[in-house]
């Protein structure tokens, strides 16, 4: 009985690894629980819909599969490629500028200044106001290219930018637009790249001076691979926020067949084919990133030990000398 009942006690014991993972699942379940309920059967009739060859609208009935729609995104319309295309460049360029300012906004959050609450707050406030049709209706009045403005031509003088011509005066407005919105954008990034350098132990810095490893060295060796985990993170959800955002013009291209000229399959049939290159661009960050990824002490050993052999003394072959 006693044997049993210690065997039990056995079965019932679980690794630290397995505990994480289903600390993970229980707060990932409500997601879970919500897309299978909510989302699965509107994916599965919008992926039927792209392929039908006819429609219903009372009743939404469906019949026939054809591929049509999916040749005439790619041959026949003859905007969808250049709009896929400047979506997919624009985005490409804004989201490393994203990564990069969010970084370097928290660690200079992460200091020890005054007010240091309040700017985080600031910096926040932003992605809870201006989203969805808020931030529309901001984009759609050129506040973000205002910032010259406000700023009375303190930044860049009114009289060096109208010697370059109208053309450079456009670029250099734009170019404040752009950074001014992926401010705008960051509070997330700002938050998540917060949370990681404040879970990074203070020991790391203290050994890293302590073996006269200079600032740059410290940010390269010890903070950028404690938070790989927050940057794969904050990499991903910029990317699908940068690809989704309310200023998306390949989106509102989709919306206007869709809704406008109630072109259903064809929308469909352009949602699935941006949606499934927006699939390959996060599959290949996962894959650039996994190589880069620090985990925990233990799974660093254990990668150690699958490259290099390790020999002990008890191990090691004995020479015989004659």
């Amino acid at each position: 009985m006693k044997k049993t009942a210690e065997n039990k006690k056995r079965k019932i014991k679980i690794t630290l690894e397995r505990r994480n993972q289903l600390k993970g699942l229980v707060f990932v379940l409500p997601f879970i629980i919500g897309v299978l309920c909510f989302f699965l059967y509107p994916i599965l009739f919008s992926v039927r819909l792209s392929f039908a060859t006819d429609i219903k609208i009372i009743g939404m009935k469906l019949s026939g599969w054809n591929i049509e729609y999916y040749k005439k995104a790619f041959i026949v319309d003859t905007n969808f490629l250049p709009e896929f295309k400047n979506t997919v460049v624009f985005t490409l360029t804004k989201f490393p500028l994203t990564i990069i300012l969010s970084l370097i906004i928290s660690i200079l959050l992460n200091n020890k200044i005054k007010g240091r609450g309040f700017f985080r707050v600031i910096f926040f406030i932003p992605f809870l106001l201006g989203s969805g049709e808020i931030m529309k209706q901001i984009l759609n009045l050129g506040v973000e290219r205002a910032v010259l403005n406000v700023s009375d031509g303190k930044l860049i003088p009114y009289n060096v930018l109208s010697y370059f011509g109208p053309t450079v005066m456009d670029t250099v407005f734009n170019v404040f637009g752009n950074l001014v919105s992926i401010l705008w954008g960051c509070g997330v990034q700002i938050l998540l790249f917060l949370a990681g350098l404040q879970s990074i132990s203070p020991s790391l810095y203290e050994a890293a001076k302590i073996d006269g490893a200079t600032e740059w060295e410290i940010f390269w060796k010890v903070t950028v691979p404690m938070i790989s985990p927050m940057m794969l993170l904050n990499i991903v959800y910029t990317l699908v926020d940068s690809f989704t955002s309310i200023d998306n013009t390949l989106l509102q291209y989709i919306r206007t067949y869709g809704f406008n000229n109630n072109q259903f399959q064809y929308a469909a049939a352009m949602g699935w084919v941006y949606f499934l290159f927006i699939g390959i661009v996060v599959g290949i960050a996962f894959g650039i990133m996994k190589k880069y990824m620090h985990t925990n002490e233990i799974e660093e050993v254990r990668k150690r030990e699958r490259k290099h052999k390790v020999f002990t003394i008890e191990k090691a072959p004995r020479r015989t000398f004659e």
